[in-house]
């Protein structure tokens, strides 16, 4: 049996918004990065758009898993 804990889901939602403020400043950073490295003429959107897809993946399964991990452990979560 899943054991969801309320603490647990709590944590998730605050690292999903901690993921959403971390998304903005990271793909600012790393378009900057690319457009600099970048010729003129040179077409990417679509290595961008797949770029910005990911990262905000990663970023989603990172903070939200471990918020929850967080909540679990402080609301007494056993393990």
């Amino acid at each position: 049996m899943i054991d969801i804990s309320l603490a647990g889901l709590v944590g998730a939602t605050v690292g999903i918004v901690i993921a959403a403020a971390v998304y903005g400043t990271v793909i600012d950073a790393v378009e900057r990065w690319l457009a600099s490295r970048r010729e003129p003429d040179e077409r990417s959107g679509d290595e961008i758009t797949v770029l910005r897809r990911g990262v905000l993946a990663f970023d989603i399964l990172l903070f939200a898993g471990l918020g929850y991990w967080i909540g679990y452990r402080i609301g007494g979560g056993i393990g």
